[in-house]
């Protein structure tokens, strides 16, 4: 049986069906002993026996490994029929497509991959696509990870694993060369490690109050890039709801406004306004509001409900229900927030049971957890209907990401370091970063053993790519365009 590390550095035992337990203070909180850095580090540095940093390069197929076709068709259970073939095609258009939407196929082969034990809240999709600026409560832009549906404690090797391998495909996807793409991946790696170290030497409150600004993102990219960023950002922070999405999403019905339909991306579910569904609906919003602080429930009740429609989203997501909702508070006062089906985690075949029944609020509590920031209208509920559960926020809040067409080998390097700081900042909030700042160490063993992984596993993710144009050769998915 595997070891996994409590937070003062103790053994305890690990299973694949162990429950992952949210990370939380020790039962003698007030008479807790507290590991010196130095004797946390050195308890890291003494994992390298048991788990040497080389052998994380090692990616093989082994005897028996699932069918990700196989896996692939699994996941699609409990999602909407009729958009299961849009899923498909969109994964298609490239490895790099498939990659994004294959993270339950990744999460088993990462199982089989070595762990030191030490765990975090996992991001469990932690591809660079699933990084991005967003805006504050306080209206200030930050850069940091934006989706959750996978989150889960689990081994914080894993999600770095997803990223560097995330960056060699995309690499490949962009027609950069493979020095470049590795070169990608490496840089995120050393900049994990070395923001890790840095944390590691932070006080506990000191990480939570870390946040990367939008203003730090852009002193770190060449000017020319830069330049190109502040058009971006300045437009994001001038484009409001009403300017912006009001117009786009919204037509008059009578004296109504009514989301424009747009199949089939965006479209109203036949029977989703009778009154059985009508109820759901309030019921769910009722637990919804329930979820938020009581400040944020006054702002809610400023707003009533208009229309909702379903929306295709991501390549991932695609199939599940998501659906985007009209609040109005006045003629041109309107408020979008976007229900997100959250189903159990991709990792929790291999990391346990998620503590939260629901699934909504396990994503809002990982994500909670994570964050330097979250959106104060994110909270949870549930479809007594049909038993879904959901998550909500606001659909959209000064959103940028990044433009993968656009870059070129510096600008994929540089952005590769943010996400490798930004992972690590996430990492430290819930995990010991001396623990694993002490197994990482100071050299690029580690770096170097993951950039090796990375290439492997994104020849895997070719391969498994073209099984999946096999599978819709020969009948076995079918795939539409859209």
């Amino acid at each position: 049986m595997e070891q996994e590390l409590d937070s003062n550095g103790n053994k305890v035992a690990l299973s694949p069906n162990k429950p992952a337990r949210p990370l939380r203070m020790g039962r003698d909180f007030f008479a807790r002993s507290h590991p010196s850095l130095q004797e946390r580090r050195a308890a890291g540095k003494a994992l390298r026996d048991k788990v040497p940093r080389e052998s994380h390069s090692e990616w093989k197929v082994r005897p028996g490994r699932p069918d990700p076709i196989d896996i692939l068709i699994a996941s699609n259970k409990g999602r909407l029929p009729e958009l299961i073939p849009i899923r498909h095609g969109r994964m298609l258009t490239s490895p790099f497509a498939f990659f994004r939407g294959a993270a339950a196929g990744m999460a088993s082969d990462l199982s089989t991959t070595p762990v030191t034990g030490i765990r975090v809240q996992a991001c469990g999709d932690c591809h660079l696509m699933n990084f991005g600026a967003f805006a504050t409560p306080e209206r200030n832009l930050i850069f940091d990870i934006n989706d959750f549906d996978e989150t889960l404690p689990a081994p914080w090797e894993w999600d770095v694993k997803r990223l560097a391998a995330s960056l060699v495909a995309a690499g490949r996807y962009i027609g950069l060369k493979e020095r470049d793409s590795r070169a990608a991946a490496l840089g995120a790696v050393r900049s994990y490690r070395r923001w890790m170290t840095r944390y590691a030497g932070m006080r506990a409150m000191e990480v939570w109050y870390e946040r990367i600004d939008i203003e730090q993102v852009l002193a770190k990219v060449s000017p020319a890039v830069q330049k190109r960023l502040r058009v971006r950002v300045e437009k994001a922070r001038s484009q409001s709801s009403v300017d912006h999405d009001f117009p786009k999403l919204v037509e008059s019905d009578g004296a109504n406004p009514r989301i424009k339909d747009n199949p089939p991306l965006i479209f109203h579910e036949q029977g989703g306004r009778s009154k059985e569904n009508r109820a759901n609906v309030m019921n769910a919003l009722k637990m919804y509001r329930n979820t938020l602080a009581d400040p944020y429930r006054v702002l809610l009740d400023r707003f009533g409900l208009y229309d909702w429609a379903i929306k295709v989203v991501g390549v991932g997501s695609v199939g599940t229900f998501c659906a985007v909702t009209l609040f109005m508070a006045g003629e041109e006062d309107p408020l979008f927030l976007q229900i997100k089906q959250a189903n159990a985690s991709v990792l929790e075949p291999y990391a346990g049971k998620s503590v939260y029944s629901n699934h909504g609020q396990r994503v809002v509590m990982g994500q909670r957890l994570m964050q330097a920031a979250s959106d104060m209208m994110l909270g949870w509920t549930e479809g007594k209907l049909r038993g879904r559960h959901f998550y909500m926020r606001q659909l959209r809040d000064m959103k940028l990401s990044a433009i993968m067409e656009t870059m070129e080998p510096d600008s994929l390097r540089a952005y590769a370091k943010l996400c490798g700081w930004t992972l690590a900042r996430a990492h430290a909030r819930s995990g010991d970063a001396a623990l694993i700042s002490g197994y990482l160490g100071n050299s690029g063993v580690f770096d170097e053993a993951i950039a090796k992984f990375a290439g492997a596993y994104a020849d895997q993710t070719e391969s498994d790519h073209r099984a999946m144009r096999l599978a819709v050769r020969d009948g076995r998915l079918e795939a539409a365009t859209i």
